[in-house]
């Protein structure tokens, strides 16, 4: 029932993918991740004995901490290796579950999932398939792919997990499907009603948003302290309704998120993954939010990157609003290379699929350059980055039409050069036309200096396109 990139290996090669992602201990990303999972507990409930003996000489002590991912993997192993122990419940499995923290909201809901899958598989009540195995690398199941998957389930006679079905649901999304709908009616079960309701629905609701300011007046950054009072800005979103419908470990989703929400794990770098965003694949905005102290903190604390999250989030099949122009903006101009250059492919990508708001990002990053959060030198660099790469130049220019005048009135004179080269090229490289006001003043000034060729070089590519 799981097909594509999902689907399960045979036990030999199985044993051998798992005892590689063991071994490295590293990020195995999304689709490594989703497949090894399924595939373990399918396995598990076709032959118990066969896939123990495939992978019961696999070591999984790690003397180093692993990915999450990678943990999560060797706990459903070793679950899946080891004795039945059919006197426990696994209903009741992660019942004194305390939640601490709503910026590892997405987290309580993969850990939900692990913990009841593990569960299953050791008390020995095994399902065929994972309900909430990914349709896409992005992490959303195909509302038809539920409602097959459910149909089956019936079939065996297989009681959802209501962790494993509230991921599911979660990863539903985007338009309607009238026939899933219908689909889902016939299907009788317990969850029919519940799950045809969802699907009908399109999914989880679009929050409503708001953008923060941080308080007090801005600062420059302090060693000693490491503060930055007044210097970002943040997103967080209303309740959202539904919650009682899924498992305590999903409520923190959808509580009010407040942004300014002080915790330890604003800054942990493995909180901000692909997976997070896998999580809810058609809402990269809450992702975004919840975590977007965390990106800032690369860009104005010199902070560590986030591997992974900025180009899921400009994968992702749902909108990209206000949270998501802002990651990518922290981004641009973070200290670790890797980051920036994560976020120049995160740009292009929202580009090139249409999700790209340039105005939106414009305004954000004139406005976090006059606070001091960004650096300008590199942000700079990172969109001459982007223009260079295929399909940059359209997303650059979308941006910097906008954002030039407030980025010439708020950052050094010594970057003015390099931002209007990276205009110019990003304008001659996607035909565009039309005067800015602003840079045909400067280029009418006299002298010779790089500030002046490239407004004269932008001035002149406007014009002639």
């Amino acid at each position: 029932m799981i097909e594509g990139e999902c689907a399960a290996p045979a036990p030999g090669a199985l044993a051998e993918e798992v005892a590689a992602v063991l071994a490295d201990r590293r990020d195995p990303g999304v689709v490594t991740y989703e497949r090894l999972l399924n595939a373990v507990v399918g396995h598990c409930h076709a032959d118990r004995e066969a896939l123990a003996a495939a992978l019961g000489g696999i070591p999984r002590e790690q003397r180093v901490r692993p990915h999450r991912a990678v943990w999560s993997v060797g706990a459903v192993v070793a679950a899946a290796v080891g004795p039945v122990r059919a006197e426990e419940y696994w209903e009741n499995a992660g019942a004194g579950w305390l939640e601490l923290c709503q910026h590892v909201a997405l987290d309580y809901v993969a850990d939900a999932r692990t913990v009841e899958v593990t569960a299953r598989v050791r008390t020995g009540d095994t399902v065929p398939f994972l309900l909430s195995a990914p349709s896409r690398a992005t992490g959303a199941v195909e509302p038809h792919d539920l409602v097959r998957r459910l149909a089956e389930y019936a079939r065996l006679g297989v009681r959802p997990g209501p962790a494993d079905l509230g991921q599911a649901l979660l990863r539903c999304g985007g338009p309607v499907d009238p026939a899933a709908v219908r689909a889902a009616e016939r299907l009788g079960t317990e969850e029919a009603p519940r799950v045809a309701d969802w699907l009908r629905g399109g999914g989880l609701p679009q929050p409503v948003w708001w953008r923060d300011h941080e308080s007090g007046a801005a600062e420059r950054p302090s060693r000693r302290r490491g503060a930055r009072a007044g210097r970002r800005i943040l997103v967080g979103h209303e309740a959202i309704e539904g919650r009682g419908a899924f498992p305590r470990r999903f409520w923190s989703l959808f509580r009010t998120f407040e942004p300014h929400i002080g915790c330890a794990h604003a800054s942990m770098p493995d909180d901000r993954d692909a997976h997070t965003v896998a999580v809810l694949p058609w809402h990269p905005e809450i992702a975004a939010a919840r975590l977007l102290t965390g990106v800032a903190s690369a860009a104005d604390q010199n902070g560590p990157g986030a591997p992974g999250f900025l180009e899921a989030l400009a994968a992702a099949a749902g909108p990209a609003g206000p949270a998501v122009h802002l990651a990518v903006a922290y981004g641009l101009a973070a200290a670790p290379e890797r980051e920036r250059e994560e976020a120049v492919r995160a740009l292009v990508r929202l580009g090139a699929r249409g999700a790209l708001d340039g105005e939106l990002l414009g305004r954000e990053l004139v406005e976090l350059v006059g606070l001091g959060t960004l650096k300008t030198a590199l942000l700079g660099e990172s969109l001459r980055t982007a223009v260079a790469a295929p399909q940059g130049a359209p997303a650059v220019w979308a941006v910097l039409a906008p954002a030039l005048p407030g980025l010439l009135a708020c950052t050094p004179a010594q970057v003015h050069g390099l931002l209007l080269g990276v205009a110019a090229d990003a304008a001659h490289l996607s035909g565009a036309r039309g005067a800015l006001p602003e840079v045909t003043a400067l280029a009418q000034r006299p002298g010779s200096s790089r500030l002046l060729k490239e407004a004269r070089r932008l001035r002149d590519t406007l014009a002639t396109g």
